[in-house]
């Protein structure tokens, strides 16, 4: 492998992924423009230093990239093989697998450190993607094209008619969806042909991550981590509604679109339904 051309190739990328804190020494890098001034066996010893260096150096580059387009054909082909990755969305920074893969469902809650009776969202691409999954026919004309793409998770009936994997969320009769207002996870949904499983990038019961740096400690357990810089969202992720029952609304986490989303609720003339007992 010619590590020159490769790191060369890389070298801005690398230096925009990793603080400059983090840069090893590239003391090497003259040995490429004057081999010919060292001896035989000195030249042998920085090709073994520059190999040692080149595998961490290739191990980095290969893991975490920019959240592009240009790494779009990357993650679906990761998502397709089953694989988990890290991307950002419009509130947090979540893991992401293929929600009709229960392999690769049960790999996220294994990273998490997570139950599996707690459930977990899926996101799809575009609106209309939604009625593959899940049950909308009951909800008013518009009203999913006002609250999305954007940071609300809507809780629906899955119905008989849904595609997903029949152990995501196993006994429940509901899954919330999302389309988030992010252009890398919705083109990366829509290439994977399939809805996401999605949760945040954290330790089940730790803080929720807005940085990659904040949840770095798991990298290892993804195929990719897609840096999309300091998320603006704040922490509280989205905000949470259940939309099951004709009519009716239900907040289940106020997250970071409370008052939007009620207001657009109540546009469509939905009642708030009041938690009994």
């Amino acid at each position: 492998m010619n590590f020159s051309t490769i790191f060369g190739g890389k070298l801005p990328l690398f230096i925009s992924l990793v603080p400059l804190r983090e840069v090893p020494k590239l003391g090497f890098l003259p040995f490429f423009h004057q081999k010919r001034r060292f001896r035989s066996g000195f030249s042998k010893k920085m090709a073994l230093d520059v190999e040692r260096c080149e595998v961490g150096v290739e191990s980095k580059l290969g893991l975490v990239h920019s959240a592009t387009e240009f790494y779009a054909d990357e993650a679906i082909a990761a998502l397709k093989a089953g694989k988990v990755i890290a991307v950002p969305t419009d509130t947090l920074y979540g893991f992401a697998c293929d929600a009709c893969s229960a392999e690769a469902v049960d790999r996220i809650y294994e990273i998490k450190g997570r139950k599996h009776t707690s459930p977990l969202a899926i996101c799809v691409g575009d609106v209309p993607d939604i009625k593959r999954f899940a049950v909308t026919g009951h909800l008013p004309h518009g009203l999913l094209d006002s609250l999305l793409p954007g940071p609300v998770t809507v809780i629906l009936g899955r119905g008989e008619s849904s595609i997903l994997e029949t152990s995501l969320n196993l006994g429940l009769g509901s899954i919330g969806v999302r389309v988030p207002d992010c252009d890398f996870i919705r083109i990366i949904a829509r290439g994977a042909e399939s809805a996401l499983a999605l949760t945040s990038a954290n330790l089940s019961g730790q803080p929720s991550s807005v940085s990659i740096k904040d949840f770095e400690n798991l990298w290892e357990h993804c195929a990719y981590v897609y840096d999309g810089g300091v998320l603006p969202a704040g922490r509280a992720g989205s905000t949470v509604v259940d939309l099951t029952k004709p009519g009716r609304y239900r907040i289940l986490r106020p997250g970071s679109a409370k008052e939007e989303t009620v207001a657009i609720l109540q546009k469509y003339s939905l009642l708030e339904e009041t938690w009994s007992g």
